[in-house]
């Protein structure tokens, strides 16, 4: 039996987050919002990869995780477990990153909803115009499409 041909038993005996591992190790990342392999050992994509293991998390205003998360304290925590460090709120995080434009972003960059100068929400950009954030109250962290052109874009430095 080939190594190829262990990998879907392996991942049967090892559960849904060890098999994202497993894939990851052996160079083809399956889950969405994850770039290539040469990306994989950035801040960023680390980040993305904690926050996409957040799926399912309950929104809780003021939270900063590990069990449940609001928008920027989902940002703050998988960027902290990546490496990075960031301010508390979506407004101080905007102010921190460095500004990039739409045609610019890149998987793992932040996601700032505004109205007007004042910015209001925040998740990190998954790719295909999707992000990973924690919504609203009643809600739980996940993959969304971005609804809004109302956005800037931050890269973490």
């Amino acid at each position: 039996m080939t190594a190829l041909n262990r990998v879907p038993s392996l991942m049967v005996r090892a559960g849904t987050a060890s098999a994202l591992t497993i894939a990851a190790v052996g160079g083809s990342i399956v889950a969405p919002g994850f770039s290539s392999e040469a990306a994989a050992a950035t801040p960023a994509t680390k980040a993305l990869q904690i926050a996409a293991s957040k799926k399912g998390s309950p929104y809780k205003y003021g939270a900063t995780g590990p069990h449940r998360f609001d928008c920027s304290g989902l940002t703050l925590y998988s960027f902290k477990k990546a490496g990075k460090k960031l301010p508390r709120t979506a407004a101080q995080q905007y102010n921190k990153t460095r500004h990039i434009s739409a045609k610019n972003r890149k998987a793992g960059d932040l996601v700032f909803f505004h109205s007007g100068s004042s910015v209001y929400h925040v998740g990190i950009y998954a790719g295909k115009n999707k992000l990973w954030h924690a919504p609203k109250s009643g809600d739980v962290v996940r993959l969304q499409k971005i609804w809004t052109k109302s956005v800037w874009y931050g890269r973490v430095r």
